[in-house]
């Protein structure tokens, strides 16, 4: 009886083991995957946005799910949030985006309540 329990645990162990190291490589590296698979068109209208978000309590489940979702926005060339200094800065096309939509966007990010965008600064590369 104790042979089939061992042959269960060590195949149970195995799954647990093997399931967890795909996720953790899949989780570090989900912007770049994002932005490779992602079709960058040249902007027609090319703008920086950089601004302080406050509310992020963690690197990876407040800065990098902000960067994911503005990485996939339509327009968005670029995007780096900054856990440490509480910065993001977003390169876009002004023809698709404005800064609005893109405070909005990380606004609203989570539960819609916790990032608040301060300190909005544009430069028009054109």
């Amino acid at each position: 009886m104790i042979f089939p329990k061992a042959i269960l645990s060590f195949a149970f162990a195995s799954v647990l083991l093997v399931g967890c190291k795909d996720k953790t490589t899949v989780a570090s590296n989900d912007v770049e995957n994002v932005t490779s698979k992602k079709e960058i068109v040249a902007a027609l209208k090319p703008e920086t946005a950089s601004f302080k978000i406050d509310g992020m309590v963690c690197e990876i489940g407040c800065a990098k799910t902000i960067e994911e979702k503005l990485v996939k926005m339509e327009g968005v060339q670029k995007v780096k949030v900054n856990f440490e200094t509480k910065q993001a800065t977003v390169n876009f096309d002004l023809d698709k985006l404005t800064s609005t939509d893109i405070v909005k966007a990380v606004e609203t990010t989570g539960d819609g309540n916790t990032y608040k965008v301060s300190e909005i600064k544009t430069l028009n590369k054109a």
